[in-house]
């Protein structure tokens, strides 16, 4: 946890103790991000305002090194703070003050989604490769390439990929993409899911104009593109 409010660090440490997790924190944002770079973490709770660097500066110097799922806590929890910790990749955003029962929900959350998931079904079986031109996605590995470079996406990144590939030639709602993906409600005019979409083009290299992967359709949501319809 990257936060400079030692007693708030205490209280969520004390918390999620009895649930199986062990909480170290850091009161600078420069520190915080070079106990990240050690590595060994399974998620970062990062603050927005913080000493040494802001919540955003020490999450983009996360991103150029680790994928390691962020959950950041805004003071305002306004729209602008919200888009630009997405924009920057964090997984998901935490309005302050927050109830304690909020925060482990949306950890759980994001650590599920880092991890493999089993089918809806309960299936435990492995979830196929799936193929779309020079696109390979590994569900197993948790792993997507181009041209046979790796892909560096974050895990909702990575899940919103996934979900729309899965699909492919079908028309994802951002509705079904937030319940699958962020696995809560949202209200259906929430920003996030075209924020995490845009991220995803960049890295594909997709032009919206001309996509070649995913294409918007207008007050439907996404389309993973078809090769064979197409």
């Amino acid at each position: 946890m990257i936060d400079d409010d030692e007693k708030l660090c205490r209280l969520v440490r004390d918390y999620l103790a009895p649930f199986g997790f062990e909480v170290s924190a850091a009161h600078d944002g420069l520190v915080g991000e070079e106990r990240v770079r050690e590595g060994g973490w399974d998620a970062v709770i990062l603050d927005v305002m913080l000493p040494g660097a802001d919540g955003f500066e020490v999450l983009k110097r996360i991103r150029s090194h680790s994928n390691v799922p962020v959950l950041m806590l805004t003071a305002r929890g306004d729209d602008t703070d919200r888009i630009v910790g997405l924009e920057v990749g964090a997984d998901d955003y935490l309005p302050k003050t927050f109830s304690t029962r909020e925060l482990l929900a949306r950890l759980r959350a994001v650590l599920r989604r880092s991890h493999r998931q089993p089918e809806p079904n309960g299936s435990d079986a492995p979830l196929a490769e799936i193929v779309v031109g020079e696109l390979v996605i590994q569900p197993e590995a948790r792993r997507a390439a181009l041209a046979g470079g790796l892909l560096d996406l974050t895990p909702v990144e990575f899940d919103l990929l996934h979900s729309l590939a899965r699909a492919k030639g079908r028309v994802r709602s951002r509705e079904a993409l937030l319940d699958e993906v962020r696995e809560r409600n949202y209200d259906v005019f929430d920003r996030s899911i075209d924020v995490h979409i845009s991220a995803l083009r960049r890295k594909l290299g997709d032009d919206a104009r001309h996509p070649r992967f995913i294409r918007t359709m207008r007050s439907a949501g996404y389309l993973f593109i078809d090769p064979a319809r197409d």
